[in-house]
């Protein structure tokens, strides 16, 4: 929770004490900022290394003063005496001692993405600028970028941010203010924001994730939630009943809106026959046809039914919505074809590191070499869930990965008929021989899939690494002999 003397006005800021915690790309920019709004400005890091001296080196420069090293965020570690706000990196854990000294002072702690939303521009006709707002466990980056593509199709000076594309404090103080944003936020920045009220906002989708820092998925649902703020237009997945409590539990919203993959009800988005139909904010409206989202999986037909929701919200045609996403690049590593070698589609959904986020790619594709492992992070019921959903679709599966016996489990308790081919390696170089493994279990017809449903720190630095290994290696495959 955040602290409890009330929400601290930036207008006010000059020759206040503040305290940064974290020094990283982002404490670095709220560092500077606060400057230059006049505050006195302390900044605190756990690390004391060549890269946080330099840092340092800087800022002290600025007139902020530093303070590095282990003790400063240990226990016992508390905030400088007369600190008024406390701004923190979104990662550190509310049990982190000097954050829950500070709320247990009574000083407030909020994060960068609250910072920016109060630090919002007055545009030309006297009103601050708008947020348009997405969180979820899956499909936030792909739904910010549908719906910035939207917003530019219709017109709008607008741009992505938060978590993806421009950092949202670049955004909030660009000379030419922006009068819409589409913003994607994590649990961890909506936790510390107390404040935030878009005009729209969507939860995409809810499973247990982040649970190593929200502890439970109540608490990580709770997170969430703060997206629906009083005022807020809500928009939930009809589908994800744990989405629809969050919207029935907000006080004070605007109105309440749901998107569907099957036909639409009242007040809802959904798909019937060929097309995205809107019927929440006109009546049996068409926005666009189901095959102008791509690539066409069903959970990017629910994301692109989430954007046309804020798009619509915020008034825009269902021209625009078309337009947008005719526009719309996916990201790399999200069902990404590499290549199609001997009518075997190999595609990279290396992106699919999560339990929630692999069940949807394989439900993608009817004939599936599965490409997974890695560092699991769900319970192995999660595991069973995936392969008893997947199985009668799986003609083979390829394991690696810190975790691949847990994965082998799975595939003999729930689809004991489908041949298994566990590589040990933990050197990257392994992907060549994934992929020879899975072409020579393919047939015309099947697709060879990248969904780990795990993460990738045991092997790669990070999932792109993973998904730039295998696209790599279907090249290399696909290249003349």
């Amino acid at each position: 929770m955040t602290g409890t003397r009330g929400v601290t006005q930036l207008a006010d800021l000059d020759g206040r004490p503040v305290v940064v915690v974290g020094l990283g790309i982002t404490g670095q920019s709220v560092t500077t900022l606060l400057r230059r709004q006049g505050a006195q400005v302390t900044a605190v890091d756990s690390r004391d290394d060549a890269e946080r001296r330099e840092v340092a080196s800087r800022l002290e420069r600025d007139g902020v003063t530093v303070r590095l090293g282990p003790d400063q965020l240990g226990p016992g570690a508390s905030v400088p005496p007369a600190t008024s706000l406390v701004v923190t990196s979104p990662g550190l854990r509310p049990d982190t001692a000097l954050l829950a000294g500070a709320v247990a002072a009574g000083i407030e702690v909020i994060g960068d993405v609250e910072l920016a939303w109060r630090l919002r521009p007055v545009l030309a006709d006297g009103s601050r600028q708008q947020w348009l707002a997405i969180t979820g466990t899956n499909g936030k980056t792909t739904t910010v970028r549908m719906l910035a593509a939207m917003l530019a199709a219709a017109g709008h000076r607008s741009v992505a941010a938060g978590n993806v594309g421009t950092p949202i404090l670049d955004v909030v103080t660009d000379p030419e203010p922006y009068p819409v944003v589409a913003v994607e936020l994590s649990s961890f920045q909506l936790y510390w924001s107390s404040t935030i009220a878009p005009l729209a906002a969507v939860v995409l989708n809810l499973a247990a994730h982040h649970l190593d820092w929200h502890d439970d998925i109540e608490s990580y649902m709770a997170a969430k939630a703060r997206i629906f703020a009083p005022g807020t237009i809500a928009v939930c997945n009809a589908e994800d009943p744990r989405t629809v409590a969050m919207a029935e539990r907000a006080r004070d919203l605007a109105r309440t809106v749901a998107f569907r993959l099957g036909p639409p009800g009242r007040d809802e988005l959904g798909v019937a026959g060929e097309w995205l139909i809107d019927n929440a904010f006109g009546a049996d409206v068409r926005l666009a046809a189901v095959s102008e989202v791509q690539p066409p999986a069903p959970h990017n037909v629910a994301d692109a039914l989430a954007a046309a929701a804020l798009a619509r919200a915020y008034g825009d045609q269902p021209g625009s919505v078309s337009a947008g996403l005719a526009k719309f690049v996916p990201e790399p590593h999200r069902i990404a074809l590499v290549a199609e070698i001997g009518g075997v589609a190999f595609i990279d959904d290396s992106k699919a590191s999560n339990p929630a986020a692999a069940a949807a790619s394989l439900a993608s594709f009817p004939s599936i070499i599965w490409v997974a492992g890695g560092l699991f992070r769900g319970s192995d019921s999660d595991l069973d869930g995936i392969v008893a959903a997947a199985a009668p679709r799986l003609r083979a599966a390829v394991l690696i990965g810190t975790d691949r016996a847990r994965f082998a489990a799975a595939l003999a308790r729930h689809a004991p008929d489908v041949p298994v081919t566990e590589l040990d390696s933990t050197d990257t170089g392994v992907m060549d021989q994934v992929v020879a493994a899975a072409a020579a279990a393919a047939r015309r017809g099947d697709t060879v899939l990248l969904a780990p449903a795990a993460q990738s720190w045991d092997m790669f630095r990070d999932y792109p690494a993973r998904g730039d290994a295998f696209a790599a290696a279907v090249r290399r495959l696909a290249e003349p002999r």
